[in-house]
């Protein structure tokens, strides 16, 4: 069974249907570890209530991007993790993670890439009244959202959607999508 580690910044609603297929037994793997660059954040509440260990980290308590990854790099050997989950986790991983895990880092956006990277890809696609947005799970590289593409699954967007609509749409293809995805990664 692979040990993963996922990190998140936010709500943590991807997180949480990592959590539930494993529980589900939909998706075989122990999530060995949360961590999270935001302390108070909900991913970190969701982690306590499944007895996953967190990890909470606030970037500008360190020095550099390098230190700030070495002690993630530390706490992710210990634990023996071998793959990470990126699932709203709102930094761009730097090479020393990178070098440490390649190949082994995913990522999920909410948006067709390469249309739409970066922060906000539901209301840039929103603003720019598209008909079609969608979800793309990718490998990380040193890019922001430019690694290798794994899936993607479309989203249509309503002309009454809002965009809370559309935020609700998104979700729900990520839930199944990355599970899915994780999945057929860890045969």
């Amino acid at each position: 069974m692979k040990k993963i580690a996922v990190f998140a910044s936010g709500s943590g609603t991807n997180f949480q249907a990592i959590i539930d297929a494993t529980k589900e037994g939909k998706l075989d793997c122990e999530i060995s570890l949360l961590v999270c660059d935001q302390p108070g954040a909900k991913c970190i509440e969701r982690a306590e209530q499944s007895s996953i260990p967190a990890l909470v980290l606030s970037p500008k308590e360190f020095t550099s991007k390098a230190e700030y990854e070495a002690r993630i790099l530390q706490e992710l050997e210990e634990k023996q993790v071998e793959f990470i989950a990126l699932a709203g986790y709102m930094r761009l991983i730097g090479k020393t993670l990178l070098s440490s895990f390649e190949g082994k880092i995913v990522n999920i956006h909410p948006s067709l890439l390469p249309s739409f990277p970066g922060k906000d890809a539901i209301g840039q696609a929103f603003d720019a009244k598209v008909k079609v947005t969608g979800v793309t799970i990718h490998y990380v590289d040193e890019g922001m959202d430019t690694g290798p593409i794994i899936a993607q699954e479309a989203v249509k967007i309503d002309e009454m959607d809002t965009r809370y609509d559309l935020q609700k749409k998104i979700q729900k293809v990520e839930h199944q999508l990355y599970v899915n995805t994780l999945s057929n990664l860890f045969q």
